[in-house]
């Protein structure tokens, strides 16, 4: 489904955004318990730390989404209202993201210090202090999601939907880890597009509030299922 598409999407934006990217290199040097030179002489960093991190994040990430549909389906009695402030609340993300202006609370950036031995908890427990203490370009994006979450019909729904953001955030990081060389060489020469991909996932999020607004992503959904009739499987 289209929403699930856009979660996907949202992650994927998460990870490349300019207060991520720059620091996957420290993450995943920390959670190893390698310094980064030791990681290239390696070649690539040990995958369970790595995989333990990210599912440290999904989990606080799949609770929000939970949360926030537990919360529009307690709202259920005015959900025309809940959509239009759902597509407003994306809109006002979405023009943060692009630059069009600046919410200074959306610019306070928190990081949560942790001085526990690497071992096989650490790892989940620095990728849940991660997910609390996420950055500015990572909270309009999640908060769009997680706004979009509330709009689902059941609680699964926005587990799925954030299951999905999550994957977005996730696979990236591990590919990252395991091919450690080529992700530096990758991360030095993208720095100069990280603007413009944040750029197009907030274009995306503003189209994607409009649609919710005019109640027309549904119909885009049924639409590109239509033409991609395998999407019917991650619905």
């Amino acid at each position: 489904m289209i929403e699930l598409l856009i979660a996907f999407g949202a992650g994927l934006i998460s990870f490349l955004s300019p207060c991520v990217l720059p620091l996957i290199p420290g993450y995943i040097s920390y959670i190893s318990g390698s310094t980064i030179n030791e990681l290239i002489e390696k070649k690539k960093a040990s995958l369970i730390p790595i995989v333990l991190f990210t599912v440290g994040f999904s989990l606080v990430f799949i609770i929000f989404g939970a949360a926030s549909t537990f919360l529009g389906q307690v709202l259920l009695n005015n959900s025309y209202e809940l959509r239009i402030f759902a597509g407003l609340i994306i809109i006002i993300f979405s023009l943060h993201i692009i630059g069009v202006f600046n919410i200074k609370f959306l610019n306070f950036e928190k990081r949560i210090q942790t001085n526990i031995n690497v071992n096989y908890y650490s790892p989940v427990l620095i990728g849940m202090a991660f997910a609390f203490g996420w950055t500015p370009c990572i909270g309009p994006i999640l908060g769009s999601i997680l706004v979009l979450a509330a709009t689902e019909e059941s609680i699964n729904r926005g587990i799925m939907l954030l299951s999905f953001y999550s994957l977005g955030l996730a696979i990236p990081f591990i590919l990252s880890g395991y091919l450690i060389q080529k992700f530096l060489i990758f991360s030095k020469n993208f720095r100069k597009n990280i603007n413009l991909v944040t750029k197009i996932g907030g274009f995306i999020l503003l189209i994607t509030g409009f649609l919710i607004i005019t109640n027309q992503l549904q119909a885009l959904g049924y639409y590109l299922l239509n033409i991609f009739p395998f999407l019917q499987n991650f619905g």
